[in-house]
Order: C-alpha cells, then sequence, then structure tokens
C-alpha cells in the first residue's frame, strides 16, 4: 500500500481539487421572460431567436 511520504499543505490540495466541483449550467432570459437553457428552443413559447418553431405549450384550463 502506498504511503504519504509527506504531507500535503491545504493550497496544494486545494489547487488539487479546483477542478472536482460540480459545473452549473448557464442559464438564459428569453424575450418572454422565462429562464431556459442557451442554444435551444423556449419551452415555453417555443422560440428560438424571436422564430417561432413550436407551438407554445397549452395553458391548463382546469377550474
Amino acid at each position: 500500500m502506498a504511503v504519504q511520504q509527506n504531507k500535503k499543505s491545504r493550497s496544494r490540495k486545494g489547487m488539487r481539487r479546483s477542478h472536482d466541483r460540480i459545473a452549473v449550467p448557464s442559464v438564459i432570459v428569453c424575450t418572454c421572460g422565462s429562464y431556459t437553457l442557451p442554444h435551444r428552443i423556449c419551452p415555453t413559447c417555443g422560440k428560438y431567436h424571436q422564430v417561432s418553431y413550436t407551438k407554445p405549450k397549452a395553458e391548463s384550463t382546469n377550474v
């Protein structure tokens, strides 16, 4: 079994672990005001670069 020869400092440990974080997805605000992922059709209004590609989701009219 490998045995550590010298203690690693907090700084060196932090530098090694600097890439271990969880990536936060980037989010943009659509023209309709909802948050969506970049380079994707908005799930709320169905637009991408102000061009409509799909019909927007139907509002539930259950009363």
